[in-house]
């Protein structure tokens, strides 16, 4: 009798063992085999308060992992239930489970490229940012025209125009495609680049504003970098002599998302257009576009020269300067009326 129970007991340890055994091998299985051997990248996006049990659910569905009930038991035992991060992911389902976990308590969420040129308004970069899918044309317009926000960076104007500092981002998706995270990521770096290049008694929002508004011109009036100082030399030349600034492109500018690309006499006589400098003196009351650090640089430096006047000569982005009203005409003659005839 005692031989037999001693027996059964020997057998049932056994089977405990062995059962043992098994568990671990299938947990250890589970811990080093990814779900698949070719290997998939996977954007898997984790909202704002999801629970452990639908983001496991989600990731045997995307065929992340094997099991989703394994991969709980995984994260509670390694007492990270709380630990994932809200965001988007890029994963890859070559990756085990426990690389996956990794990437999700990382915060290191997915990142997208958003490039923004030099010279453009806040609705074309507006245009651009919708484009990309990031966030939506409204939230943009809402966002830069933000009291709270303009004056969180000391801008004086009714809108962050000039400020979206033109450069190429690496941005988070935002919740919902609300901009205003890649409209302060634009804002935060024009202080950055502004500091950078500008005195600090020249970083007061008044100078500031006077300073953004005449690179914007420069960005608008030439693609020739080795101009930029010429120009700007040649609007603080005219702002020294009370003269007309005569800019096409801020008349542009106060024509909105209205101008149809052809300039007219009618256009530069409307002296209803707050922006039109042919008939109001000094600056525009504000920039006309998001300038580089390159214009922001030549309107703080003007260079100092005799020139008054310049003409674009239709060749790789280049003007013609002139020192008089007579010599302009015979510029505009030769390389715009002439050219056309």
């Amino acid at each position: 009798m005692l031989k037999k129970i001693l027996i059964a007991c020997g057998l049932l340890v056994l089977s405990l063992l062995i059962g043992v055994g098994v568990l671990y091998w299938q947990t250890q299985t589970f811990l080093t085999t990814p779900a698949e051997e070719q290997g998939r990248d996977i954007v898997l996006n984790v909202v704002p308060g999801q629970s452990l049990d639908r983001v496991a659910a989600e990731l045997e569905a995307q065929g992340l992992v094997s099991s989703a009930h394994k991969f709980r038991l995984m994260v509670r035992a390694k007492n990270q239930g709380t630990a994932i991060k809200a965001g988007e992911y890029l994963l890859n389902t070559s990756w085990p489970p426990p690389q996956i976990l990794d990437m999700l308590t990382s915060g290191k969420v997915l990142l997208h490229k958003l490039s923004i040129p030099e010279g453009l308004t806040w609705w074309q970069v507006a245009r651009l940012v919708e484009k990309s899918g990031l966030a939506s044309f409204d939230s943009f317009d809402k966002a830069v025209h933000d009291p709270a926000l303009l004056a969180r960076y000391g801008i004086t104007g009714s809108n962050a125009e000039g400020y979206l500092f033109p450069e190429t981002y690496l941005l988070p998706r935002p919740r919902n495609k609300n901009a205003r995270p890649i409209v302060e990521a634009m804002l935060k770096t024009f202080r950055q680049q502004a500091r950078q290049a500008l005195p600090a008694d020249r970083m007061n929002p008044k100078e500031l504003l006077r300073l953004v508004t005449l690179a914007s011109m420069v960005e608008k009036e030439t693609a020739n970098p080795a101009e930029r100082f010429a120009i700007a030399g040649v609007y603080s030349n005219r702002l020294h002599r009370g003269m007309l600034m005569q800019c096409d492109p801020t008349v542009i500018y106060g024509l909105g998302t209205s101008f149809d690309g052809n300039l007219t006499r009618k256009h530069l006589r409307d002296a209803t257009n707050p922006y039109n400098t042919y008939k109001h003196k000094g600056l525009p009351p504000g920039p006309i576009c998001s300038p580089g650090k390159a214009a922001l640089e030549a309107a703080l430096s003007p260079e100092k020269h005799k020139y008054y006047y310049f003409v674009a000569t239709g060749e790789n982005g280049r003007h013609k300067f002139s020192k008089t009203l007579v010599e302009h005409n015979r510029a505009v003659w030769k390389y715009q009326i002439r050219r056309r005839r």
